[in-house]
């Protein structure tokens, strides 16, 4: 039996090109949503079960079986969910040995250094912090994520209740997230039951990810499939937002 292709921490150079322009994050739940992500030109393929809330871990195999599907022909992600703080690295080092590129778990505002230090330890150079939009302003939490060694952070919603991103936060405080973000040499994301309309809104503030699930799923529902249409819109709303910041 084969191993599982454990990643490499992700070189942060890669995301210096175009820097001020967003790749386009597609959550899946499965191998095939995976590979109509992939086809229509996702960047990031990020596997999270959109039946268990915001942050819904799949079954490991799952996971290994999106993995080798898109076989490093785009990166890929894996959510590790809310853990509390005893299952917090077994969650996190679960999902690092699937071969993702990316691992995502919840951070929790009362989460001490230590804390944090264990987590990015358990996929060293490869978490991302996933903060709470309903929490407030998230810049403050970026230099703590920085010190304790995480890859990067980004805001999304925890609830699905079709409220979305800017709902909660406003314009100027995402530009600080993202501002801090780079300040502190973190890759940036925004995500949150965001629509298509939303791309040429947030693209400018310099995201490095533009994550999405229910946008991109028939009728608007993240717990219906994708739309590989949409999915193609997406990717196309995102170059075209590169050509105006290149005017």
């Amino acid at each position: 039996m084969s191993l599982p292709r454990v990643s490499p921490p992700v070189d942060l150079r890669s995301f210096a090109v175009d820097s001020t322009v967003p790749r386009l994050l597609v959550s899946v739940r499965d191998a095939d949503e995976a590979a109509l992500a992939a086809r229509a030109g996702a960047d990031l393929v990020d596997a999270k079960d959109p039946d268990r809330g915001a942050l819904g871990a799949l079954p490991a195999g799952t996971v290994r079986a999106i993995v080798a599907l898109v076989d490093a022909r785009t990166l890929t992600s894996a959510v590790a969910g809310e853990p509390d703080r005893a299952a917090l690295v077994p969650a996190i080092t679960a999902m690092a040995a699937t071969g993702v590129d990316l691992v995502k778990v919840a951070v929790r505002g009362d989460w001490s250094e230590d804390d944090l230090a264990r987590a990015a330890a358990a996929a060293s150079g490869r978490l991302i912090a996933v903060l709470f939009a309903e929490d407030g302003a998230a810049a403050g939490h970026v230099p703590r994520l920085r010190r304790a060694g995480f890859l990067g952070a980004m805001i999304d919603t925890a609830g699905k209740d079709g409220r979305r991103l800017g709902d909660h936060l406003s314009r100027p405080v995402l530009a600080a997230f993202t501002r801090a973000c780079r300040d502190h040499g973190l890759v940036s994301g925004l995500a949150g039951s965001l629509a298509l309309a939303d791309i040429a809104e947030l693209a400018p503030l310099g995201p490095h990810f533009l994550g999405f699930r229910g946008g991109l799923c028939a009728a608007g529902d993240r717990r219906q499939g994708l739309d590989s249409a949409r999915v193609a819109e997406a990717v196309r709303l995102i170059r075209a937002s590169a050509r105006r910041d290149a005017a």
